[in-house]
Formats: structure tokens, C-alpha cells, sequence
């Protein structure tokens, strides 16, 4: 039996069925689970928090080469096989919640080893990237199944329209990387978008070295909340003087009719120590 067959066995077997408000649609594909077991380089030292577990394919994986697998999952029926599906395995455990609503340090901070892996719900991957990163967590690496487009934003480089203000703020964290394509014939049901995985190492210390870490984020901020505009229009939004803005970037070296995407993280360090030393 192959895992769609097992997935569309399980679902009948018992009485489950895939919930669209949860963005639930379950990997089909061994091989790609396999991929996403290697890339996240698990071994029996690491602690796994998984977010969505779903039906469990790739907890079973997970099981087998972490030290411990922490499985957060929202739906009260999945949570219910999952129990019953992993229940003598010694090295699992379920918290049936929302993740959004879990006490995440609490939680990382008993382990010294911990990394994220993930076939996240869709409709809230940003939140839940997020989460993991502003809280700080301490986590070794975070590797996810996200919608491709999603992927493509969190690891865009400069001048494309797919960079953007979480992209700087995923470069902030970590260093990104697509280490997977998966089309969307590998889930049940089949999805309307391919997806990807996305290995994100997370750095020591952010690569940029500001004097107001809150500037600096306001300022991404305003320059990609209109994208259209120069990076002197945006930032003149914020209430800053036209003039200063004009000083500001002539002393880091850019030119003023430049867009936000045009920017790379190192020259929003520029501009938001500048201003922080004007």
C-alpha cells in the first residue's frame, strides 16, 4: 500500500476527513517526506516541534531519528488518531492547541536541542513563522512546507517583485534557503498552488548591527507599505523631513528616486543608523 492509498484508507477508516478552515491537505508522497526528514538534519540529539502533524506520515519519520518529536496540532479529531496512532512511542507527545496560543519559550526552553519541522497550514504561515522568530525561541533551525509563492518572498533577493518587508525580516533571523519543490499532485486533496521547503538556519547574532533595532524594522515598513513609491516618499510618510531623508540617503550613498525593493537589508542598516546619529 502506498501513503496514498494508507492516507485515503486511514481518512475512511475513521471518519475523518480533511478540514478546508484548517488548510488541512495531507502529503502523499514518501519520497518527499524522506527529502524533508534529511534536509532538516534531525538526529537523536534534537527535539522536534511539529506544527500540523495531520495524520502522522511524517511524525512516524520524525520519530525514528529525533530524540523526541513535540507534535502541536489544532483539530480535536486528528488529535484523537494521532494518540491513538503513536501511542507506544515513548518519544512522542501532543499538545492539542492552537500554536499561536502555545507558551513556545516555555516549551523550547527545556531542551538544548531544537528544531521546527513542518507541513505548515497555509492560511496562517506568516503568523506562525513569525512567532518562532520574534520570540526568540531557542531553535537551532526551522524547515517547512509553505506555499511556493510564500517560499519564493521569504528567500527573494533585492529588485524582484517578490522581495519584500518579510523577506528582511526573514533575513533579520535567519539564513533562508528553498530546499525542495513540490508540486501540488503530492497532497490530498490536491491543492490549488505547488508548494515548497524551506530550510531556515537560524542565525547567532542578525547580520546587521543597528543603534535602534525599532527604526530600523519602521522603516522597512514604510517602504514597502508603498511599494510604488521612491524610498523619499515612503520614508517622508513616517514624518520625517524631505530633507533629511534627501541628507540621509546622500550620506549612505543611495539615490533618492530608488524603491524600497531596490534595498538590501544592509542599506536599511544604513539609513536607520543614520538617522539614528542625525
Amino acid at each position: 500500500m502506498n501513503l496514498q492509498e494508507e492516507t485515503e484508507f486511514l481518512l475512511k477508516q475513521n471518519g475523518l476527513k480533511a478540514n478546508k478552515q484548517l488548510g488541512q491537505n495531507f502529503l502523499i508522497n514518501e519520497e518527499i517526506i524522506d527529502q524533508i526528514v534529511e534536509k532538516s538534519q534531525v538526529t537523536k540529539e534534537d527535539v522536534v516541534i511539529e506544527i500540523g502533524p495531520g495524520l502522522g506520515s511524517l511524525t512516524a519519520k520524525l520519530l525514528e531519528v529525533a530524540k523526541k518529536v513535540i507534535a502541536i496540532e489544532i483539530d480535536g479529531q486528528l488529535a484523537t488518531f494521532l494518540k491513538k496512532r503513536f501511542s507506544l512511542y515513548d518519544n512522542f507527545e501532543l499538545i492539542v492547541e492552537d500554536v499561536l496560543k502555545v507558551n513556545l519559550k516555555e516549551l523550547t526552553g527545556k531542551y538544548e536541542h531544537v528544531k521546527v519541522v513542518a507541513n505548515l497550514p497555509y492560511y496562517i504561515t506568516t503568523p506562525i513563522i513569525m512567532k518562532l522568530l520574534e520570540e526568540k525561541l531557542a531553535l537551532e533551525s526551522i524547515t517547512v512546507m509553505v506555499q511556493k509563492e510564500v517560499g519564493e518572498r521569504f528567500c527573494a533577493t533585492p529588485n524582484g517583485k517578490e522581495y519584500g518587508a518579510i523577506t528582511l525580516s526573514i533575513l533579520y533571523y535567519t539564513n533562508p534557503q528553498i530546499v525542495i519543490d513540490v508540486p501540488k499532485e503530492n497532497f490530498h486533496p490536491v491543492p490549488e498552488v505547488d508548494s515548497v521547503v524551506v530550510k531556515l538556519d537560524i542565525l547567532k547574532e542578525p547580520p546587521v548591527s543597528l543603534k535602534d533595532t525599532k527604526l530600523f524594522f519602521q522603516l522597512i515598513k514604510a517602504g514597502f507599505s508603498q511599494r510604488r513609491k521612491t524610498i523619499s516618499n515612503s520614508l517622508s510618510g513616517m514624518g520625517i523631513a524631505k530633507e533629511e531623508i534627501k541628507q540621509v540617503l546622500e550620506q549612505v550613498g543611495l539615490k533618492e528616486n530608488l524603491r524600497a525593493e531596490n534595498l538590501s537589508i544592509h542599506d536599511f542598516e544604513n539609513i536607520a543608523n543614520c538617522l539614528t546619529k542625525n
